[in-house]
């Protein structure tokens, strides 16, 4: 057995008297768990099931005892005396630890909840009885009862842990104190440190920290490690000599510095030296000597930097004065800093020891336009920064960057905002004015009027340039009601008016409610009036008799919560509610509000409702003050369990609507006393509650027969009577309108018939059109690695900032080599089918493992096993074949693999997409790639709304130009800048927008380059040069075009670049950063404005009001002509109708090559389907279609990008998922009934469906009848995938990434391989602590 050579082995390594002689054995009955050897005696103690042993040096037994069975269950909480549940269980006894200064074995065991005891070994037999034998022994009582102990040895004395029913969790070391365990790092002192008297703490007086023994170094020396209990400390008291270098001690490491920096170093108290050549410091040594050996205070140093400030965009030289340089002439220097970056520049040297070199533009240290957004901001800034108000750029700037000198004065202030806009007529309230250029300092404020009344000005209150506050001054015009401009003054005449209007007027409460409310307060009261919501909420004051009430809301009306009536009479006389409208305005509602008494409940009648009708039951309870209490809404009846609704509340008596039908008791005593049948009367008022008496439910009388049949006939009879009358009203209106249509039909028919027939003629035009001017050049393919990262991670919530797509992790360099190793073993362990299987399971199992992180994970773990597929693929048919036993008998089978819902889905889909990577490359990439750019081709030739993302030529209804726009075709001569003069024509629209434009000019330009390598948009310029000047077009200037509160995005059009064939037109084409041209700034300043707009304005608020106006004609006209631009769907359908076949035959041809995995998954699949009898043809149809052509080709289609390096505009990608969507119908069993209403994507292709559903039908057969491909030479083709492409491939990254997740669900991992057996035997758990525990220093129970 395998615990005899366990035992041999503890023999063997602890008894030297044993070698060289014959092993003795020891037989149990039972399982031996532990063996503990007495280092005294060398005896050992044998703890096995149900029994404990002490045996000698020759292996045989002193003594023994029984420790079980005893009668014990886990549900049971010790003592287990009165537990039913507790039967005969088997102890497991442990030895934990032998304590040889107390001579005391502890002996734990597996009953009553682990509940330890311990004993002195010779009277082993006695321990099984949990007692310490009596004696000088450490004992420990504690008031409640003992759950759990722990035991353990610190600093050779033993610490118990001991947990009590209270929750509480102490510690005993010795039996001589009881405390609660700390962290010993929290304590900063040693008085702190030993006053806790932790056992696990003491001082460490050579690091001068509170530590555990094991941490503080030379702690086994005297003094040198206090421990906490002894409550000692050490204080030093004087030293000599005072300072003493670390080398000349020879006790020090050599390569610790005595000092850092020159000045620092000979400087220092050490007396330290510096050598120049080397950049160190040392001791002293008067035999080292030369120029480079600096002593005393001759460092070389650069001072006095000149200037100290530095503007932005500006370059301005910087000088230092130099000294000590002498050892450095004739050498050259370099600076750098951390603003520059990897920028350094060479110093010159000037005479006088002056050292200067040019400034660059990342040197920013200050920002003129920041903060200071108009004139007065900007004139406020300090002198020294030089900054300017530069009209020309509308900006505040550095004074050497405005090309115009600064005006003297600023523009005149504009006010943007009044707070408030009402006023009462006597004024006195505090008005804010906001808006720019409102003086630099206080004093620059002259004179501000509101209305025409002045007002004082508030100094306090004042903001440079954009708010400050006045006090109102009052008006005097004998009318209620006044209005006009604020107007302000400033320094040197100017002035300003605001755009909106300040009132005067005179509030005016007239109601308050309610009139009354309790002393104690409380009560919301509501003032109802005329302009109530004059001035601010902080400027009103109500009292309601002089008792403050705390205004709630302000505004039409005002509602406020009374204070606690202080008054001696009560109920108070009717008080006047006051309102204090700022400093000198007060209004008054007389005799509005009175305090009375707080609700008292006396008594009620009658005592007992004996019997009483349940359709009308009343009530009366006496006592006072019940409606100044509540409404009828708060107050609450009950009737058994059934809610009364109180109708009317009085001040001493209630009315109730009793319950219909008779309810049950509120009680459940009295639900099981069938015998009493009444039921309680329940009344509450907030939180009291009286049972008032009871109520009995009669038996209701039977209605006759007679009185039955008129009620209803009647009744039909005058329904049939009014629907007769109502038809024929409605009938003869449906005529009149009928009448009206028709007449607007025929106003229709002629705008109809002249937009068809240009329609038509474009629709010829089109199709005429061949797109054979596709480009023949290379198709730009993606590389392996980057085409699995962005199938696999593409979208991710980090973007192309994923981990896994940048492969860089962040480790600390101490630790990267032992990361890799345990990184290594991880991969091992996943090499591992048990251990993998477990650990999907489990995170599947888990609520917060969510469908995006089932995603990442089956993408992190095919990285991670791209080395070995082959194995991936087993793991992928092993959960497959459980998810498909799962469909086939709980689910419905049809649903399986239609999305991505489990981890073997998704690992599916990225083994697809690894299988068909070649097979994109050699056959399905160059259509799709001529499919695309075909697309890009029809889409580009018409006009395309850059911001609402809608072209006229498209295959998508919803991203259609529904408008007509007039619009020609430009070809442009471009010369590209830096690279020669050949000149490039270049097609345009001149309805194209700048940007537009300059997509067009790369496109072209570089089109034999990957979309990657091209110059971005935004990084170039583009600059048109009609004649001898030259003009920067961009996308919106001060030019554009403004149509109400939208400006129009600028095109060629705006910029009069003519068509005309006798006009020579040169556009220069700059590959220049876009910050060093002049203008680009405020252009994408302006481009924030959402009110921007190219070729079809948005319908706004403004357009609503006025079509509200229009005729029906008009909006019928607009609706009909819409529906007309669907015909141009079928002129880019026809054009692209070719490259679409080309696509779907080079995809769903079985004649030519299929790539092995394709075959191989169908076989599997149709093999899995025979083996059950429930699954049908079209079940196995769907399931290929959902593995291959959704899954992976409909993917594809939609992102281009995923294997070409290309770039999918919106609009582009809205036909390509017109396409999608038709390859996904083609692909399904059911038959799509059309009709008018059907949407228009679906009728675009309505008559190729039919012949694309064949093809795949004929695709899917095509397969079956191949030649079968075998696990052997799958298996080859998989390893030579792996063996070509892993190498590219962060794996290194995706384990670390899939050990997240480890981590995460470390403890249901565990638990799941604990539970299996086939973890148990491979030691599974055992090797994930250790890889955790070099990843994360995790503690484990290695």
């Amino acid at each position: 057995m395998a615990w005899r050579w366990v035992l041999a082995a503890v023999l063997a390594t602890s008894s030297l008297s044993l070698l060289g002689s014959a092993f003795n054995e020891f037989t149990s009955d039972t399982l031996i768990n532990n063996v503990v050897q007495d280092p005294i005696t060398s005896r050992l103690y044998v703890g096995t099931v149900n029994t404990l042993y002490q045996l000698d040096q020759s292996l045989h037994s002193e003594a023994r005892t029984r420790t079980g069975p005893e009668l014990d269950n886990r549900q049971c909480t010790p003592p287990v005396t009165s537990c039913e549940e507790a039967v005969e269980t088997d102890t497991i006894t442990s030895c934990s630890s032998f304590h040889p200064s107390k001579d005391i074995l502890i002996v734990c065991g597996s009953l009553y909840r682990g509940i330890w005891f311990s004993e002195e070994p010779v009277y082993v037999e006695q321990a099984a009885q949990g007692r310490v034998r009596p004696g000088n022994r450490p004992c420990f009582t504690k008031k409640g009862l003992m759950t759990a102990v722990a035991v353990a040895v610190e600093t050779e004395h033993a610490v118990a842990f001991l947990g009590t029913t209270l929750g509480e969790v102490l510690a005993n070391s010795d039996g001589h104190s009881e405390s609660f365990l700390q962290a010993c790092h929290l304590k900063t002192d040693c008085k702190s440190c030993v006053a806790q008297k932790d056992p696990y703490c003491g001082w460490c007086v050579l690091q001068g920290k509170c530590t555990r023994k094991g941490d503080c170094p030379r702690a086994e020396d005297d003094n040198t490690w206090l421990w906490s209990p002894n409550q000692q400390c050490v204080q030093i008291q004087a030293f000599n000599p005072p300072n003493l270098s670390c080398r000349k001690t020879k006790q020090c490491e050599r390569s610790l510095i005595c000092c850092a920096g020159c000045i620092a170093c000979v400087t220092s108290e050490w007396q330290c030296q510096w050598n120049a050549q080397d950049h160190t410091c040392s001791d002293r040594d008067d035999s080292v000597d030369g120029v480079h050996i600096i002593k005393a205070d001759s460092c070389p140093q650069f001072e006095n930097p000149d200037p100290h400030l530095i503007p932005v965009g500006h370059p301005i030289p910087i000088s230092f004065q130099g000294k000590n340089l002498d050892i450095y002439k004739d050498h050259t220097f370099k600076i750098g800093t951390e603003l520059m970056k990897h920028t350094e520049e060479e110093f010159t040297f000037n005479e006088g020891l002056k050292f200067n070199f040019n400034g660059y533009e990342v040197m920013v240290l200050y920002n003129c336009s920041l903060g200071r957004e108009d004139c007065s901001l900007c004139k406020n800034a300090d002198p020294k920064y030089n900054c300017v108000w530069c009209a020309n750029m509308r900006s505040c700037v550095y004074r050497k960057l405005c090309g115009s000198q600064e005006p003297a004065q600023c523009p005149n202030p504009k006010i943007t905002d009044i707070i408030p806009r009402f006023g009462p007529l006597k004024g006195g309230i505090v008005v804010t004015i906001k808006g720019s250029n409102l003086g630099i300092k206080e004093e620059d404020i002259k004179k501000v009027t509101v209305a025409g009344v002045d007002c004082v000005h508030q100094g306090d209150r004042y903001s440079v340039s954009t708010r400050y506050s006045d006090s109102g001054g009052a008006e005097s015009h004998p009318w209620p009601i006044n209005q006009g401009v604020v107007e302000v003054e400033v320094e040197g005449g100017r002035t300003g008016r605001s755009e909106v209007l300040f009132t005067y007027r005179d509030p005016i409460p007239e109601k308050v409610s309610p009139s009354t409310g309790p002393a104690a307060g409380g009560t919301v009261i509501t003032i109802s009036g005329k302009h109530l919501d004059t001035a601010n909420k902080d400027d009103v004051i109500v009292t309601v008799g002089g008792t403050p009430c705390k205004v709630l809301s302000f505004g039409s009306e005002i509602t406020c919560e009374t204070g606690v009536y202080k008054g001696q009479k009560v109920p108070s006389e009717t008080l006047s509610v006051s309102m204090r409208y700022g400093k000198s305005t007060t209004k008054d509602v007389p005799g509005s509000f009175q305090y009375s008494e707080n609700p008292k409940l006396t008594d009620y009648s009658p005592k007992n409702i004996q019997r009483l009708t349940a359709s009308h039951l009343s009530l009366s309870p006496q006592g006072r003050g019940f409606s100044k209490a509540m409404t009828a809404e708060e107050a609450q009846a009950f009737v058994g369990d059934a809610s009364c609704k109180v109708t009317i509340l009085q001040d001493d008596k209630l009315f109730l609507e009793a319950p219909s039908t008779q309810p049950r008791a509120r009680s459940k005593r009295q639900r099981r006393d069938t015998s009493s049948d009444p039921l309680d009367l329940t009344i509450k008022f907030g939180n009291g509650e009286w049972v008032v008496g009871s109520v009995n439910y009669e038996r209701k009388y039977e209605v006759p027969l007679a009185i039955i049949i008129p009620a209803v006939i009647v009744p039909m009879l005058l329904f049939i009577a009014v629907s007769v009358y109502c038809y024929r009203r409605k009938s003869q209106q449906a005529e009149r309108e009928y009448e009206k249509v028709k007449h607007q039909l025929e106003n229709l028919e002629e705008s109809v018939r002249d937009r068809c027939k240009k329609e038509f003629t474009d629709l010829m035009i089109e199709m005429e059109d061949q797109t054979n001017d596709l480009s023949e050049a290379r198709i730009p393919f993606l590389d392996y690695k980057t085409y699995t990262d962005r199938v696999f991670f593409l979208p991710s919530k980090d973007g192309d900032n994923d981990v896994m797509i940048t492969g860089k992790l962040d480790i600390p360099e101490g630790r990267k080599v032992i990361v890799a190793q345990a990184l290594n073993q991880f991969s091992n362990l996943l090499n591992s089918k048990t251990f993998l299987i477990n650990f999907i399971k489990t995170l599947e199992g888990r609520p917060d493992f969510n469908a995006r992180s089932r995603v990442y994970f089956a993408s992190l773990l095919t990285v991670a096993l791209h080395g070995k597929l082959e194995y991936y693929t087993d793991i992928m048919r092993s959960l497959l074949l459980e998810l498909m036993e799962e469909y086939v008998h709980s689910k419905n089978p049809k649903l399986m693999l239609r999305r991505s819902e489990t981890v073997v889905e998704r690992m599916l889909c990225n083994w697809m997409s690894i299988c068909l990577y070649q097979f994109l490359r050699d056959s399905a990439g160059e259509p799709l790639y001529k499919l695309f750019k075909a697309i890009k081709h029809q889409v580009e030739k018409g006009p395309v709304d850059a911001k609402m993302k809608k072209a006229k030529y498209t295959l998508n209804d919803t991203g259609l130009l529904g408008d007509d726009v007039e619009y020609c075709v430009l070809t442009l001569q471009v010369l590209v800048h830096g690279e020669g003069p050949d000149v490039t024509p270049v097609k345009v629209l001149n309805c194209d927008t700048i940007s537009q434009v300059k997509e067009k000019i790369i496109e072209q330009v570089y089109r034999n380059l990957p979309y990657s390598q091209r110059p971005k948009v935004d990084s170039v310029a583009l600059e048109w040069r009609p004649g001898s000047t030259g003009q920067i077009l961009s996308d919106m200037d001060l030019t554009s075009q403004k149509e109400g509160r939208w400006k129009r995005l600028n095109t060629l059009a705006h910029y009069n670049v003519s068509g005309s064939p006798t006009l020579f037109e040169s556009v220069i084409f700059c590959l220049m950063p876009t910050e060093h041209v002049h203008g680009v700034p405020v252009e994408n300043a302006l481009l924030e404005d959402d009110k921007v707009f190219h070729l079809v304005r948005p319908v706004d608020e403004l357009d609503d009001v006025k079509s509200k106006r229009g005729s029906l004609k008009a909006k019928a006209t607009t609706k009909a002509i819409a529906e007309i631009y669907l015909t141009r769907l079928l002129s880019v359908k026809g054009t692209l109708q070719q490259f679409v076949d080309d696509f779907f035959r080079s995809v769903l041809c079985s004649g030519a090559v299929v790539p092995p995995a394709v075959k191989y998954f169908f076989d599997f699949l149709d093999e899995q389907a025979l083996k059950h009898d429930n699954v049908e043809e079209e079940t196995v149809h769907i399931w290929k279609t959902n593995s291959l052509p959704m899954r992976f080709w409909v993917n594809i289609l939609k992102n281009p990008h995923f294997i070409f390096d290309v770039h999918v505009t919106e609009v582009v990608d809205a036909s390509l998922s017109v396409i999608a969507q038709t390859f996904m119908d083609a692909c399904t069993k059911t038959e799509h009934k059309l009709s008018r209403e059907s949407p228009s994507n679906k009728l675009l292709y309505a008559k190729e469906i039919s012949t694309y559903k064949k093809m795949v039908d004929d695709y899917y057969k095509g397969i079956k009848q191949m030649v079968p491909v075998s696990d052997q030479d799958m298996n080859t083709h998989l390893a030579e995938v792996s063996r070509e492409h892993t190498d590219t491939l962060n794996t290194q990254a995706a384990l670390h990434q899939l050990y997240q997740y480890a981590s995460k669900y470390y403890d249901g991992i565990i638990q799941s391989l604990d539970e299996d057996p086939a973890a148990q035997s491979k030691q599974l758990t055992l090797r994930l602590q250790q890889i955790a525990a070099a990843l994360e220093n995790k503690v484990t129970d290695l």
